[in-house]
C-alpha cells in the first residue's frame, strides 16, 4: 500500500482518544501518524526488512498499549499509538502487491519479511499493488471520516496526505518507465547503490 494510506490509518488509530481520552488526542495523532510512515523509510535500504516488523511491532504495541492505560501520559500514550501505526503498517503490507517495481505483473513473491520467522511473506494481493483504484479507495475511506472528525492542523494533514494519494495514484502505472530511463543514465559504478528493483530493470 502507498505510503499516504499507512499515514492515514495511524491518524485513524488515534481517533478513540477523541472520546475516551481527548486531553491525548493531539499526541497520539502525531505519533500515529509518525507510526504509520516509520517503516517506509528503509524505502532504500532493505525495503519491507530493514524497518518492517509485522511480528514484533505488534507485540509491542500491545505492551506498550497495556502501559498506557494503566499510567496514562504523553509519553505512554504516544509510545503505544506510534508502534500501533508500525506494527499495523506492516502487516498490511502483507495484504498488498509485491516488491517488484511493476507489481500488478505479480512476478514477486516478497511481501514483507518476517524476522520471526526468519522468511518473507507472500504477498495476499487484496489490494493489488501500492497506489492502485483499490488503494486509493481505502485512503479515501479514511480521510472522508478524518476529515470530519478533527480540526485545525491536523485537518490540513489529512487534506494533504490525501491529496499526496491522490497524486501518487494518478501517476503510479508510468513511474517504473520512468524510473528505466533515470536508471539507465545513472554511471554504473553508482548504480549497485541502488535498490535492486531499479536495477534489474536499467
Amino acid at each position: 500500500m502507498m505510503l499516504p494510506t499507512h499515514a492515514l490509518i495511524g491518524l485513524a488509530l488515534a481517533g478513540p482518544l477523541l472520546v475516551v481520552a481527548p486531553e491525548f488526542t493531539g499526541v497520539a495523532l502525531v505519533a500515529g501518524f509518525l507510526g504509520g510512515v516509520f517503516p517506509d523509510l528503509d524505502l532504500y535500504a532493505g525495503h519491507r526488512r530493514t524497518l518492517h516488523y509485522p511480528s514484533y511491532y505488534p507485540v509491542l504495541a500491545v505492551l506498550a498499549l497495556a502501559i498506557a492505560i494503566a499510567a496514562p501520559s504523553v509519553a505512554t500514550v504516544g509510545m503505544a499509538t506510534f508502534l500501533l501505526g508500525a506494527g499495523v503498517h506492516s502487516v498490511m503490507d502483507v495484504f498488498g502487491g509485491g516488491l517488484e517495481l511493476r507489481p500488478w505483473l505479480e512476478t514477486s513473491e516478497r511481501a514483507v519479511y518476517d524476522h520471526y520467522q526468519g522468511r518473507w511473506l507472500a504477498p495476499k494481493r487484496w489490494i493489488r499493488y501500492d497506489g492502485a483504484p483499490g488503494d486509493l479507495l481505502l485512503s479515501a475511506s479514511l480521510a472522508v471520516p478524518l476529515f470530519v472528525a478533527l480540526e485545525g492542523a491536523f485537518r490540513t494533514v489529512v487534506i494533504a496526505t490525501f491529496g499526496v494519494a491522490v497524486g501518487y495514484a494518478t501517476v503510479r502505472r508510468v513511474l517504473p518507465s520512468l524510473a528505466d530511463r533515470l536508471v539507465g543514465a545513472v554511471p554504473t559504478p553508482i548504480r549497485r547503490y541502488l535498490p535492486n528493483r531499479y536495477v534489474e530493470t536499467a
